[in-house]
């Protein structure tokens, strides 16, 4: 197992490298200059040259590109992303909050998610062909082909204009202090992002735990428990549940890296203060540093997330060997 963890790290090594320079390649063609944008237009000309040239030296841009790509990785690995322009103060500072709202709002839609997808695949499995089984399919064959700003814009007509019972986005306010009563109010605000992130999640997941499923229930070992005259839970949550589980592990482990994602177009719909609305401000606003430091954090979150997926696939299948 330990040869194996290390082969992988190992193999991981050329991939970030390259993520990193493809990352700093598109920083470096895309439209704009970025000492431009931090500088005050109104200043008189012989002062806007010299805080250009001397905010061109603070930033490091008078280096050639190899030095200031070595520079950048330094500085990442130190803690240091750079300065946002847009909201004016460090991109560590910038994306704290944003990040913070986002794991709080996603905790709940993978609780949510887990809690109707393991049952309602199961069952579908189990009642296959039936009309439990057929309506779940067409359920998430709809939501599977509805765009996410559109199932978030009809809850917002529905729930929150026409019936008035719930808030159509934004943030719980702290103007009266952050007592029980704000607190609160988070449930009410989070409502509408959870229910269309839940939803959109429910589609692939369900039909996955139910394929999953139905594989495990055609296996010869179901069919020899049966045989043995086990009753029909025990057959279905003690032996075919838990080698579907096997597959199913590495959805439940990427839900739980979906975390530190956010869902920049839903974020954006209901003007949730999230890492994905934060994405999506940064890159209308051109600030380089922000986007580029939330891609390479992404990037880094998705190989971690296959890394741990092949370490616990290999665990929990007693077939496989971590060689």
């Amino acid at each position: 197992m330990l040869r194996y963890i290390i082969k992988r790290i190992l193999s991981l090594i050329p991939v970030v490298f390259l993520i990193t320079v493809m990352l700093f390649t598109l920083l470096k063609i895309m439209p704009g200059d970025p000492v431009r944008m931090m500088l005050n237009p109104g200043l008189k000309a012989e002062h806007y040259k010299a805080a250009y040239d001397a905010m061109t030296i603070k930033l490091g841009l008078d280096k050639s590109y190899p030095e200031q790509y070595v520079r950048w990785i330094g500085n990442t690995f130190q803690g240091e992303l750079g300065w946002s322009t847009l909201h004016n103060r460090p991109v560590k500072d910038a994306i704290k909050e944003p990040l913070k709202n986002t794991i709080i709002l996603n905790i709940f839609v993978i609780i949510l998610e887990l809690a109707i997808t393991l049952p309602v695949g199961i069952k579908c499995a189990v009642k296959r062909g039936t009309r439990y089984d057929n309506f779940w399919q067409v359920f998430s064959l709809i939501t599977y082909s509805m765009p996410s700003f559109f199932i978030a814009l009809s809850l917002i007509f529905i729930l929150a204009i026409r019936l008035r019972w719930l808030p159509p986005g934004g943030m719980p306010l702290t103007i009266h202090g952050r007592n029980f009563a704000y607190y609160l109010s988070w449930l009410k605000y989070m409502a509408l992002p959870i229910i269309t992130l839940t939803i959109i999640s429910l589609a692939g997941t369900i039909r996955y735990v139910r394929n999953a499923m139905i594989d495990a229930l055609t296996q010869d070992y179901i069919r020899t428990a049966r045989s043995k005259g086990l009753s029909e839970k025990v057959v279905i949550y003690s032996h075919a549940f838990r080698n579907a589980l096997i597959p199913v592990s590495t959805i439940i482990i990427g839900a739980i890296f979906s975390l530190f994602y956010g869902a920049a177009i839903t974020e954006t719909v209901f003007a949730w203060n999230g890492i994905g609305h934060v994405l999506v401000k940064g890159l209308s606003n051109r600030d380089f540093m922000l986007v580029i430091s939330m891609n390479l954090f992404f990037a880094m979150l998705s190989i971690i997330a296959n890394f741990v997926a092949d370490i616990t696939y290999g665990l929990v299948d007693p077939r496989i060997k971590l060689e």
